[in-house]
């Protein structure tokens, strides 16, 4: 198994509750397929370096887990059909 770090960028209009849902969502696919969450990093509101889908600021999230390479293509593939996530990286760390 590998260690990875996925920054998030969600809609910064959501309601706290609906964040940390979504941030628990991701949370549960690491785990669910045999992966561990290392730590979970909010970061808060913060302002965007250019407008994506015509918003400048966004929450920012750092999740570090440790996980097959399986995980991170569904995760991913789950970030890029959620409408409240704006940008998604995910690396690997050495």
């Amino acid at each position: 198994m590998q260690k990875y770090e996925m920054l998030i960028l969600l809609n910064s209009e959501m309601t706290e509750e609906a964040r940390d849902a979504e941030l628990d969502k991701f949370a549960k696919i690491v785990a669910d397929m045999g992966g561990t969450v290392d730590s979970l990093d909010k970061w808060g509101v913060k302002k965007t370096a250019y407008p994506i889908r015509f918003k400048s600021e966004a929450f920012y999230a750092l999740m570090t887990f440790t996980a097959e390479g399986a995980v991170v293509a569904e995760l991913d593939r789950v970030a890029g059909i959620s409408a409240d996530v704006l940008r998604r990286v995910i690396t690997k760390i050495d």
